[in-house]
């Protein structure tokens, strides 16, 4: 029996012997658009809860159009061809129109790894692209708090703009429940703050502050609050498929657009498994996802729903660029230290987050009901001490002792990681 896991920018093919069943879960098969530029088109001369995209931009004298940065497979190069053509020909210059990269507390993309971001190179040369940067206070137009109390600084490039475009992966996410829309607002372009407030642990141990949970999500309810204080913004929601396929564009106001695609990626992301497993096998989502022991964390904590109390979930992750961040290293090194209940006491201490800290916190999530075993080929060995699991070098050889420990023979193996996140329903 043999399986593959996206694994950095190729797969990792694992054979089993025929004694282990393998349960391949996988997004619902989704349709996908047709190659070139008039899908695109259509949405924006289609849209939802809004005039079509040449109306909005005609008369208008600048425009800013935010981007995710490198860590989401966006198809921004079939995305702003057409995005920038339309407003060049309603009559806003191309000097006049800024690409920001939302990169919320992530580091700036640049170089190289900006160009194949932008995916075009006509664009990458014609075009204004910045990084936003969030500790830089005087760089954010504030606008007060939310009705939680969360403070909202919000970049002043975005804020001023005489039309402001958003473009986002609607894809699951364990915090916010799906991404994309008013995520790549805040904390994509907002101030760090905002994204710390957002981040606390009395906001992330909410009950519904996980995968694919909008209604009464604090985290959600904080995002909508802020674009609609903002006001008018509009954006383009991708889905993709499991290939990376366009199944959905929808643009239009950000609220109702978001929640369209939102809609549709249900129908395929979320996928129904009829019981619970001991042993999870799972990836980090490959490229660009798994650069770093950082974004890993989400793909431990997607499948929690079908893991056996005390099962074990084995994910694989390239982890190319190492950790992360310096603060996630710090907070890493921290649970090493205290243990579960010591880091979680210091975090509820807390009325503001520290850097990263949060995706420490992620983690234990999952390891409250189980175990966690990393294969990776990027991380030192003194990295290796510092994610608070067990590394592993043989994946055949792990889950072969995870099903002999686990007393059965079935196996749950999630290719694509993250974007796929599976619901337990009883068969009864």
């Amino acid at each position: 029996m043999e399986f593959s896991l996206l694994y950095g920018r190729s797969d990792l093919t694992i054979n089993l012997p025929p004694s282990i069943g393998i349960r391949e879960i996988v997004k619902y098969p989704m349709p996908t658009v047709e190659d070139g530029d008039g899908p695109i088109l259509q949405s924006f001369a289609d849209p939802i809860g809004c005039k079509p995209l040449s109306e909005l931009a005609r008369g208008r004298k600048n425009a800013c159009i935010l981007i995710c940065d490198i860590t989401r497979p966006v198809p921004n190069g079939r995305l702003l061809p057409p995005l920038i053509d339309t407003l060049i020909k309603a009559g806003i210059d191309h000097e006049q129109i800024l690409i920001l990269v939302a990169t919320g507390l992530h580091r700036p993309n640049e170089g190289e790894e900006l160009r194949e971001l932008i995916g075009s190179d006509e664009i990458f040369s014609s075009i204004r692209i910045e990084n936003h940067f969030a500790r830089d206070r005087e760089a954010h137009v504030d606008f007060g708090v939310t009705s939680a109390g969360i403070p909202i600084g919000i970049d002043r490039r975005f804020v001023e703009a005489d039309l402001r475009l958003v473009t986002g992966l609607v894809e699951p996410h364990f915090m916010a429940g799906y991404s994309g829309g008013r995520k790549v607002v805040a904390p994509g372009v907002a101030y760090q703050d905002t994204i710390l407030s957002f981040h606390t642990a009395h906001v992330l141990e909410h009950p519904r502050a996980v995968n694919c949970v909008m209604d009464g999500n604090p985290l959600h309810e904080a995002q909508i609050e802020i674009i609609r204080r903002i006001g008018e913004i509009y954006a383009v929601n991708v889905a993709i498929d499991d290939k990376r396929l366009l199944g959905r564009i929808t643009f239009g106001e950000i609220e109702t657009s978001h929640l369209e695609a939102v809609r549709f990626m249900r129908r395929y992301a979320e996928v129904d498994v009829d019981r619970k497993f001991g042993t999870i096998i799972t990836s980090a989502g490959g490229y660009p996802l798994d650069r770093t022991y950082y974004q890993t964390v989400k793909g431990m904590v997607s499948p929690l729903d079908i893991l056996q109390e005390g099962g074990t979930i084995i994910i694989a992750s390239e982890c190319s660029e190492g950790m992360g961040s310096g603060e996630f290293v710090t907070a890493q090194e921290e649970f090493c230290r205290r243990g579960t209940d010591g880091f979680m006491k210091m975090l509820a201490r807390r009325s503001v987050a520290l850097i990263d800290e949060w995706q420490t916190e992620m983690l234990i999530k999952p390891l409250r009901h189980g175990s966690i075993q990393l294969y990776t080929t990027g991380l030192s060995e003194g990295d290796l001490a510092r994610t608070g699991i067990e590394p592993v070098t043989d994946l055949r050889e792990a889950i072969m002792e995870s099903v002999h420990r686990q007393g059965d023979s079935e196996i749950a193996v999630i290719p694509e990681g993250p974007y796929v996140v599976p619901r337990y329903r009883s068969a009864g």
